[in-house]
Protein backbone atom coordinates (compact mmCIF):
# COMPACT_ATOMS: atom_id res chain seq x y z
CA UNK A 1 0.00 0.00 0.00
CA UNK A 2 3.36 2.13 -0.26
CA UNK A 3 3.81 2.98 3.42
CA UNK A 4 7.14 2.77 5.02
CA UNK A 5 7.44 -0.67 6.97
CA UNK A 6 10.95 -1.83 8.87
CA UNK A 7 11.86 -5.51 8.56
CA UNK A 8 13.33 -6.99 11.41
CA UNK A 9 15.35 -10.27 11.22
CA UNK A 10 16.49 -12.82 13.90
CA UNK A 11 20.06 -12.53 14.00
CA UNK A 12 22.45 -15.63 13.94
CA UNK A 13 23.00 -16.56 17.90
CA UNK A 14 19.71 -15.08 18.95
CA UNK A 15 17.96 -17.58 20.73
CA UNK A 16 14.49 -15.67 21.28
CA UNK A 17 11.19 -17.19 19.83
CA UNK A 18 10.66 -14.74 17.01
CA UNK A 19 6.61 -16.20 16.86
CA UNK A 20 5.97 -15.60 20.33
CA UNK A 21 7.56 -11.95 20.57
CA UNK A 22 5.07 -11.13 17.04
CA UNK A 23 2.27 -12.55 18.52
CA UNK A 24 2.55 -10.37 21.50
CA UNK A 25 3.20 -7.53 19.74
CA UNK A 26 0.19 -7.96 17.79
CA UNK A 27 -2.20 -8.38 21.32
CA UNK A 28 -0.40 -4.95 22.71
CA UNK A 29 -1.46 -3.00 19.64
CA UNK A 30 -4.63 -4.23 19.27
CA UNK A 31 -5.03 -3.04 23.25
CA UNK A 32 -4.23 0.50 22.54
CA UNK A 33 -0.55 -0.01 23.28
CA UNK A 34 1.70 2.94 21.55
CA UNK A 35 3.97 1.05 19.25
CA UNK A 36 4.87 -0.59 15.74
CA UNK A 37 1.87 -2.45 13.94
CA UNK A 38 2.58 -5.91 13.06
CA UNK A 39 2.26 -6.71 9.29
CA UNK A 40 3.63 -9.77 8.45
CA UNK A 41 5.98 -12.46 10.26
CA UNK A 42 7.33 -15.76 10.14
CA UNK A 43 9.37 -18.42 12.10
CA UNK A 44 10.55 -19.74 8.99
CA UNK A 45 13.99 -19.60 7.87
CA UNK A 46 13.51 -20.75 4.43
CA UNK A 47 11.67 -17.58 3.48
CA UNK A 48 14.18 -15.07 4.05
CA UNK A 49 17.29 -16.98 5.79
CA UNK A 50 15.48 -16.34 9.12
CA UNK A 51 12.88 -15.81 11.11
CA UNK A 52 11.32 -12.17 10.70
CA UNK A 53 8.83 -9.37 11.57
CA UNK A 54 7.73 -6.39 9.66
CA UNK A 55 6.57 -3.52 11.26
CA UNK A 56 5.21 -0.47 10.17
CA UNK A 57 7.18 2.70 10.65
CA UNK A 58 7.38 4.73 13.77
CA UNK A 59 9.25 7.92 13.67
CA UNK A 60 10.69 9.86 16.65
CA UNK A 61 14.18 9.25 19.24
CA UNK A 62 15.61 6.50 21.25
CA UNK A 63 18.83 8.14 22.58
CA UNK A 64 17.79 8.80 25.99
CA UNK A 65 19.86 11.48 26.52
CA UNK A 66 18.80 13.42 23.92
CA UNK A 67 14.98 12.75 25.30
CA UNK A 68 16.35 14.26 28.87
CA UNK A 69 18.14 17.02 27.99
CA UNK A 70 17.14 18.36 23.78
CA UNK A 71 15.23 21.15 23.34
CA UNK A 72 12.85 19.63 20.92
CA UNK A 73 11.58 17.39 23.91
CA UNK A 74 11.00 19.41 26.27
CA UNK A 75 6.91 19.23 26.21
CA UNK A 76 7.96 15.46 26.14
CA UNK A 77 9.57 15.40 29.14
CA UNK A 78 6.95 17.07 30.83
CA UNK A 79 3.84 14.71 30.44
CA UNK A 80 6.53 11.26 29.24
CA UNK A 81 5.89 9.75 33.07
CA UNK A 82 1.79 9.72 32.52
CA UNK A 83 2.27 8.90 29.34
CA UNK A 84 4.60 5.75 30.79
CA UNK A 85 2.33 4.89 33.28
CA UNK A 86 -0.89 4.55 30.91
CA UNK A 87 1.23 1.97 28.66
CA UNK A 88 1.96 0.38 31.07
CA UNK A 89 -1.70 -0.50 32.49
CA UNK A 90 -2.39 -0.92 28.86
CA UNK A 91 0.34 -3.50 28.47
CA UNK A 92 -0.98 -5.26 31.96
CA UNK A 93 -4.45 -5.54 30.58
CA UNK A 94 -3.56 -7.07 27.18
CA UNK A 95 -5.20 -10.14 26.75
CA UNK A 96 -2.08 -12.67 25.80
CA UNK A 97 -4.22 -15.63 26.67
CA UNK A 98 -3.77 -16.59 22.63
CA UNK A 99 -0.43 -16.31 23.12
CA UNK A 100 1.55 -19.53 22.49
CA UNK A 101 4.72 -20.17 24.28
CA UNK A 102 4.88 -16.97 26.70
CA UNK A 103 6.85 -18.18 30.27
CA UNK A 104 5.97 -17.23 33.82
CA UNK A 105 9.27 -16.35 35.34
CA UNK A 106 10.21 -15.53 39.20
CA UNK A 107 12.96 -12.72 38.54
CA UNK A 108 14.14 -13.49 42.22
CA UNK A 109 15.10 -17.03 41.51
CA UNK A 110 16.33 -16.62 38.01
CA UNK A 111 18.64 -14.04 39.33
CA UNK A 112 19.81 -15.80 42.34
CA UNK A 113 20.71 -18.78 40.39
CA UNK A 114 22.93 -16.26 37.93
CA UNK A 115 24.44 -14.99 40.41
CA UNK A 116 25.70 -18.50 42.17
CA UNK A 117 26.12 -19.34 38.84
CA UNK A 118 29.64 -16.95 38.98
CA UNK A 119 31.00 -18.97 41.46
CA UNK A 120 32.58 -15.65 43.82
CA UNK A 121 31.15 -14.00 46.82
CA UNK A 122 29.49 -10.73 46.65
CA UNK A 123 27.76 -9.92 50.25
CA UNK A 124 26.38 -6.29 49.24
CA UNK A 125 24.44 -8.60 46.25
CA UNK A 126 23.52 -11.19 49.34
CA UNK A 127 22.30 -8.52 51.58
CA UNK A 128 20.20 -7.49 48.70
CA UNK A 129 18.33 -10.64 48.25
CA UNK A 130 18.12 -11.42 51.99
CA UNK A 131 16.19 -7.76 52.21
CA UNK A 132 14.38 -8.87 49.42
CA UNK A 133 13.37 -12.18 50.67
CA UNK A 134 12.47 -10.79 54.16
CA UNK A 135 10.42 -7.78 52.33
CA UNK A 136 8.84 -9.84 49.74
CA UNK A 137 5.08 -8.14 48.53
CA UNK A 138 2.34 -10.72 48.24
CA UNK A 139 1.91 -11.16 44.37
CA UNK A 140 -1.74 -11.04 43.27
CA UNK A 141 -1.71 -10.15 39.47
CA UNK A 142 -0.16 -12.33 36.96
CA UNK A 143 -0.33 -10.16 33.77
CA UNK A 144 2.06 -9.85 30.67
CA UNK A 145 5.26 -8.08 31.28
CA UNK A 146 7.67 -5.99 28.77
CA UNK A 147 10.34 -7.01 30.82
CA UNK A 148 12.26 -4.02 29.54
CA UNK A 149 10.49 -0.96 29.71
CA UNK A 150 13.03 2.07 30.09
CA UNK A 151 14.33 5.08 28.19
CA UNK A 152 16.45 3.41 25.15
CA UNK A 153 13.43 1.04 24.31
CA UNK A 154 10.61 3.52 23.73
CA UNK A 155 10.25 5.74 20.81
CA UNK A 156 9.94 9.64 21.58
CA UNK A 157 8.53 12.37 19.62
CA UNK A 158 7.78 16.15 20.47
CA UNK A 159 4.47 15.22 21.55
CA UNK A 160 5.84 12.89 24.01
CA UNK A 161 5.98 8.31 24.16
CA UNK A 162 5.51 7.22 20.35
CA UNK A 163 5.83 3.67 20.97
CA UNK A 164 7.32 0.88 22.86
CA UNK A 165 9.87 -1.11 21.42
CA UNK A 166 12.17 -4.09 21.83
CA UNK A 167 8.86 -6.68 23.22
CA UNK A 168 11.80 -9.66 23.34
CA UNK A 169 11.78 -10.28 27.05
CA UNK A 170 8.00 -10.21 27.19
CA UNK A 171 7.03 -12.44 30.21
CA UNK A 172 3.87 -13.45 32.55
CA UNK A 173 4.69 -12.21 35.89
CA UNK A 174 4.22 -9.36 38.17
CA UNK A 175 3.10 -6.33 36.35
CA UNK A 176 5.08 -4.20 39.25
CA UNK A 177 7.73 -5.15 37.83
CA UNK A 178 7.64 -3.15 34.74
CA UNK A 179 7.28 -0.04 37.63
CA UNK A 180 10.11 -0.74 39.15
CA UNK A 181 12.95 -1.07 36.32
CA UNK A 182 11.71 1.65 34.95
CA UNK A 183 12.67 3.07 38.20
CA UNK A 184 16.27 2.17 38.33
CA UNK A 185 18.73 4.55 38.93
CA UNK A 186 21.08 3.39 35.87
CA UNK A 187 17.67 4.36 33.37
CA UNK A 188 17.23 7.96 34.73
CA UNK A 189 20.27 8.68 33.11
CA UNK A 190 21.62 11.03 35.14
CA UNK A 191 18.65 12.94 36.47
CA UNK A 192 17.32 13.24 39.93
CA UNK A 193 13.80 12.52 38.66
CA UNK A 194 12.90 8.46 39.85
CA UNK A 195 10.47 7.83 36.56
CA UNK A 196 12.80 7.29 34.12
CA UNK A 197 14.29 10.17 34.31
CA UNK A 198 11.50 12.30 33.31
CA UNK A 199 9.12 12.57 36.14
CA UNK A 200 8.00 11.52 40.07
CA UNK A 201 7.00 8.39 41.18
CA UNK A 202 3.64 10.24 42.15
CA UNK A 203 3.01 10.87 38.32
CA UNK A 204 4.01 7.78 37.03
CA UNK A 205 1.37 5.67 39.78
CA UNK A 206 -1.21 8.47 39.22
CA UNK A 207 -1.67 7.71 35.35
CA UNK A 208 -1.40 3.86 35.92
CA UNK A 209 -4.04 4.37 38.78
CA UNK A 210 -6.25 6.43 36.50
CA UNK A 211 -6.07 4.07 33.00
CA UNK A 212 -6.14 0.72 35.08
CA UNK A 213 -8.22 1.47 37.60
CA UNK A 214 -6.50 -0.37 40.07
CA UNK A 215 -4.76 1.18 43.85
CA UNK A 216 -0.99 0.67 43.81
CA UNK A 217 0.78 0.61 47.10
CA UNK A 218 4.10 2.44 46.25
CA UNK A 219 6.13 -0.05 48.68
CA UNK A 220 5.77 -2.24 46.10
CA UNK A 221 7.25 -0.62 43.34
CA UNK A 222 9.91 0.28 45.56
CA UNK A 223 10.43 -3.39 46.26
CA UNK A 224 10.96 -4.00 42.52
CA UNK A 225 12.61 -0.90 42.00
CA UNK A 226 15.20 -2.85 44.29
CA UNK A 227 15.12 -6.20 42.30
CA UNK A 228 15.31 -4.24 38.92
CA UNK A 229 19.24 -2.62 40.79
CA UNK A 230 20.24 -5.85 41.89
CA UNK A 231 19.24 -7.37 38.66
CA UNK A 232 21.34 -4.74 36.65
CA UNK A 233 24.47 -5.34 39.60
CA UNK A 234 23.90 -8.94 38.55
CA UNK A 235 24.14 -8.09 34.59
CA UNK A 236 27.62 -5.89 35.00
CA UNK A 237 28.93 -8.82 36.99
CA UNK A 238 28.16 -11.31 33.86
CA UNK A 239 29.51 -8.77 31.07
CA UNK A 240 32.37 -8.12 32.98
CA UNK A 241 32.88 -12.14 33.25
CA UNK A 242 32.22 -12.95 29.95
CA UNK A 243 34.74 -10.05 28.63
CA UNK A 244 37.97 -11.09 30.86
Amino acid sequence: DGRPLILQRQRAGDVRDMGVEAAVVRAAHANGVPSAELVASSTEPSEIGSAYMVLSLVEGETIARKILRDEPFAHARSVLAGQFGTALARIHATDVSAVDGLQEQDQVAMYRATLDSFGHPHPAFELAFRWLDAHRPASTRRTLVHGDFRLGNVMVDQHGLAAVLDWELAHIGDPMEDLGWLCVKAWRFGSALPAGGVGTYEQLIAAYEEASGLTLDPDVVRWWEVLGTLKWGIMCIGQATAHT
